[in-house]
């Protein structure tokens, strides 16, 4: 699931926080914790979700001011918060704010979570144990725990706490290397990790023409890097990039050239799609040959029709195949990462393959029997 990073940028001074605001905007970060007068300046930086005490953002907080400070005295219930009260007719996403101070603010956070879509929650002396308990408390509710973080040290904690961590962080900071930092390790938190293993040729074969799909990212790939393909899900091919360079063609590092229509592709979060049905603002996930993975946004998918070839390879205990664009330019990945042209492959030539136990549906891993041939 993704992690969201917000940035609090609610002090006093707009000159002093424009940087921090762009910089955030240019990172990828979700949402600005933003003054109610300051919104509409945040928005014309760029688009990004707002959140701020009054009606102008898109998630109004309660406790920003108030409660949530430890000022005032919390309220004996959620019903009788003033705060809580004022978030009622707001037609956007909610949230409260509150610093952990003792185990009161940590059941005061627990109880309200049924009010609101967040809670954002700071510890002070204690941190850590009271985000374990809230994750244990509120797994099964309808909100989110968007942890308050000083420095980038704390991240990694936040998102990893009772293995499933909360479900964001929102980083309190001046320093503008702490924003960018904050940001890639985000990302390389989120960093799935695939298990490549060997798989051996035992057919190539020229099976006529078809419709087949290149993937262009908004990314730069280099050697070693594709992705997963395959015509059954539970056996995918890794598919190298075109980023070699050939005496015929220019490379096209934002590209694979992934195969047939009917081919699944792996996506984020362990999920699957149709080549046919991928199209530009889609997310995709990038491999490189130590299973090592990152994030891609689809720019365009380009369909066409081309000579195919059928290849089928052998594990140890699967049978798994794909059908793939009749040409040189078409790679895998052999076992020491290397690409292998599809017109130099040959029977017994092992590479790169990942497969699953797990049957799919719409996407989604199921524990069901299908068979695929």
């Amino acid at each position: 699931m993704k992690k969201e990073l917000w940035l609090k940028a609610d002090t006093k001074k707009w000159k002093n926080k424009k940087e921090k605001i762009t910089t955030a905007l240019e990172q990828g970060y979700d949402t600005i914790l933003i003054n109610d007068n300051e919104v509409e300046k945040t928005r014309e930086l760029g688009t990004i979700k707002t959140a701020s005490p009054g009606d102008s953002g898109d998630i109004k907080i309660a406790g920003i001011k108030g409660e949530g400070d430890g000022s005032k005295t919390l309220p004996t219930s959620p019903k009788s918060s003033e705060d809580i009260k004022k978030l009622e007719n707001f037609e956007g996403e909610t949230a409260e704010y509150i610093i952990i101070k003792d185990k009161k603010h940590e059941e005061f956070a627990s109880q309200i979570a049924d009010k609101v879509d967040y809670i954002i929650i700071r510890g002070e002396d204690w941190k850590i144990i009271p985000l374990e308990n809230l994750i244990a408390e509120l797994q099964e509710k309808d909100v989110k725990i968007i942890t308050g973080v000083e420095n980038t040290n704390e991240i990694e904690t936040a998102l990893k706490t009772l293995e499933v961590g909360s479900d964001g962080v929102l980083i309190e900071t001046n320093n503008i290397q702490e924003i960018i930092t904050a940001s890639e390790k985000i990302q390389q938190l989120q960093e799935e990790e695939i298990n490549l293993i060997e798989a051996t040729i035992t057919k190539i074969k020229p099976v006529g023409m078809g419709d087949r799909v290149c993937v262009d990212t908004c990314s730069l790939m280099t050697k070693g890097e594709g992705m997963l393909v395959g015509s059954s899900s539970n056996g995918l091919f890794l598919v190298h990039s075109e980023s070699i360079e050939s005496p015929y063609v220019a490379a096209r590092p934002f590209r694979v050239n992934a195969g047939g229509v009917h081919a699944y592709l792996k996506t984020p979060g362990n999920k699957t799609k149709y080549l046919s049905e991928l199209k530009a603002g889609d997310e995709v996930l990038i491999v490189n040959k130590d299973g090592k993975t990152r994030k891609a946004i689809v720019g365009r998918s380009k369909i066409e029709k081309r000579p195919l070839m059928l290849i089928e390879a052998e594990t140890k205990n699967k049978k798994i195949k794909t059908v793939l664009q009749n040409a040189e330019t078409i790679r895998l990945v052999d076992t020491e990462g290397n690409p292998k042209s599809i017109s130099k492959l040959k029977e017994g030539d092992k590479i790169l393959v990942n497969t699953e136990e797990k049957a799919r549906h719409f996407g989604m891993e199921v524990t069901e029997t299908i068979t695929e041939k």
